[in-house]
Parts: structure tokens; sequence; C-alpha cells
């Protein structure tokens, strides 16, 4: 009987890949002669196909002028030794990769950098597996949400740690923790230095060239898209970040409030008086256990770690757990009505006053409408 040979290779592949198999061998045999052989799967260094990411995890690495992103290793490690590098100069990146590779797929990528056209072009070689991860750098930052448009999965930011069906994110300055359980494939962005990367011999990776031109090059004007043809981004304005609203962590300039400043119409003035100043507004422990202020806004071993340039504490007596999260700011400057409170002693300037009234001598001085104090 006749053997369909065609029909026989569409099934073994269909299986394959319905079985997430990644590669098989085929032989027939008829009595003592192999009238048909085949092999299936993926190809190794000198192969003639890339081979197919299969399910697991892999960090997507934007490569600059051969200069990897800050904490590429560390994804690479979270990844299991799985990369996907993008960009040029992908041979000098390699070189810095050397020991934490097992396996890296590679796009030289020449032109214009659009974050659309590369996810574009990156999406059907992600799309098996069941966790893409890029360092939160702004490379990455860019280019993960167009990824997880693309594949039509969530994005989680900002992650120390990323499995199949699990996350973890650090908050509060590195002082909780966030678990998240996730039911399906995820993308996400890791902040650098969460992690250790493990040491080992250098060992030549598997390397799979995903084009076998060498080369993508994007036109000026348009960048092909998951819906065609689009154009390139623009930029239109670059906004500052709100120091209101921004993580108390990345504050250069903080105004904080302790229990010598008064009642929420001091705090609500004291928000008045660092928005005009662009500073952040920081409190203790016991401010925001009344409620006055978020918990976010709490500075302290058991609140927010900060490191500003400049620290302004309004009625702050210093206790340990507060100074010990201040860091190392360039200027403190301490009011308080106790000229021997711990905050006075480290301060760069110590002004023994009512911390509620030098705040709105100040207020005034900036051309804020305050309050009578007696009203």
């Amino acid at each position: 009987m006749a053997i369909a040979f065609d029909a026989l290779d569409a099934y073994v592949q269909a299986q394959m890949q319905h079985l997430n198999i990644p590669d098989a061998s085929l032989a027939v045999v008829e009595g003592d002669t192999i009238t048909y052989h085949r092999g299936y799967g993926l190809a190794r260094p000198g192969g003639e196909a890339p081979a197919a990411i299969v399910g697991g995890s892999v960090a997507v690495l934007v490569v600059r002028d051969g200069q990897l992103p800050t904490g590429a290793e560390e994804c690479v490690a979270e990844a299991g030794g799985r990369a996907f590098l993008v960009g040029d100069g992908l041979d000098q990146a390699l070189e810095e990769l050397d020991g934490c590779l097992k396996e890296v797929w590679t796009l030289e990528w020449s032109g214009p950098w659009s974050p659309p056209a590369v996810a574009a072009v990156l999406i059907p070689s992600l799309r098996p597996a069941d966790v893409v991860l890029t360092p939160a750098t702004p490379d990455g930052r860019d280019l993960a949400p167009h990824l997880a448009l693309g594949l039509e999965r969530p994005l989680l930011a900002g992650v120390s740690s990323a499995r199949s069906g699990r996350t973890t994110q650090d908050t509060h300055g590195g002082r909780s923790l966030t678990v998240t359980t996730t039911s399906g494939p995820i993308v996400a962005t890791m902040m650098p230095g969460v992690r250790s990367v493990p040491t080992s011999k250098p060992v030549a990776p598997l390397r799979h060239p995903v084009d076998t031109e060498g080369r993508h090059t994007v036109s000026p004007s348009t960048a092909d898209g998951p819906g065609g043809t689009r154009r390139s981004p623009e930029l239109v304005a670059i906004h500052p970040p709100d120091a209101s609203t921004m993580d108390l962590s990345e504050a250069t300039s903080i105004l904080g409030g302790g229990a010598g400043l008064g009642g929420a119409d001091d705090y609500e003035l004291l928000a008045r008086v660092a928005e005009a100043l662009g500073a952040s507004v920081g409190a203790t422990r016991v401010v925001t256990d009344q409620g006055t202020l978020g918990h976010e806004r709490q500075i302290g071993t058991t609140g927010v770690v900060v490191n500003p340039d400049r620290y302004v504490a309004f009625g702050i007596s210093g206790a340990v757990q507060h100074t010990a999260g201040l860091g190392s700011p360039d200027l403190v400057v301490s009011v308080n009505t106790d000229s021997h409170a711990p905050m006075m002693a480290i301060a760069d300037l110590a002004l023994t006053a009512d911390a509620p009234a030098v705040l709105r001598a100040l207020a005034r001085a900036l051309g804020l409408e305050v309050a009578d104090a007696s009203a």
C-alpha cells in the first residue's frame, strides 16, 4: 500500500505543535529497507532554520551599540538562561553574557528604533512563551506595552521575580512584598538590582538568528505594526514628574511633617507649599497612623526609605525609626520648639521655633493665601 508521505509529514508536525514536542525523528521501514526518513524540530547552530521558542520564560533585551540594558543578566537568570536580543552590536553584547545564557535568539535591527515595529516582528516568535520578561529600563518600558498588546496578555510592571503563574513585587522601599497569582501567559518588566545572578563556567549557548537576511530595516516614516502600516511615534512633549504624586522614594526634595506640625489644615498648607517649591510631602508614622496622610507618605524603616537632596522637617522629633529611613540628604532643615530633639542635632540648619508658624510665614513668602491661625 502506498504511503502518502506529505500527509504523514503534516500529521507529525501538527501533533508536535499540539503537544509542544520540540523535536522528533520519523522512519518508515519496509522489510529490511528504510523507505522514508525525516527529522523534525529545532535546528542547532549552523542549521538552516531558526528554532522556535517553546513555553517557559524568555528575557527580551534591547541592545544599543553593543551595550546591554541595566539588569540584563538578572532578567536572563530569571528566565532560566533564555534570552531574545534585538538591536545592533549583538556579538559584543553576547560576550558580556558569558556564563548566563543557555539559549539565545538574535535579531539585528538597523534604522530608526520604533517599539511598535519591533514588537510586531518579535510577537510571532514570542507567542509560545509563558513569560516574556524585559528589564524595567526606558527601552524595556517602551517595548513591553506593545508586546503585551500584540500578545493579548496582561503587563505586570516593576516585578522582582516572574514565574509562570506567580510574580512578586517589592513595595514601600523593599519593606513589603506583593505576590500576584496569574492564570495565563504574561509580559513583565523587572526592576534591576532585585536578585542575584548565578555564576558558572562560560558555555557557548544555542544561538538562533531569527532573520535569515541578518537585518530588519524600518523606514523613518512608517512602521509595520500588528494592524498594518502605521506612523512612527512623534515626541509631542516631555512632562516632568509630578512631585505630589510621584513615588516618595524617588523624590529629590521633601517637606516632612510630624506630630508637632498640627492638624489637617496645617498638612493641607504643607502640601500647597510643597507644590509651590516642587517638593513632595512626607510624614512620620504618628501622622499616617492618625490618617492625616496615607501610609505611602510615611518615611522610615517601617515606611518608605528615601534619599532626597533636600529634606525640611516641620515638627519632627527625629525618632531613630524615622531618621534611619532618610538616606543621606545634602541639606537637612529642622523646625522644632525643642532645641534638643534628635532631628535638630542632625540638621544642617536648626530653627527653634513653632513649626506651624514658620510654615505659614513660608507660605506667605511664596505668595500663597494663608488662613488666620486663630480662625
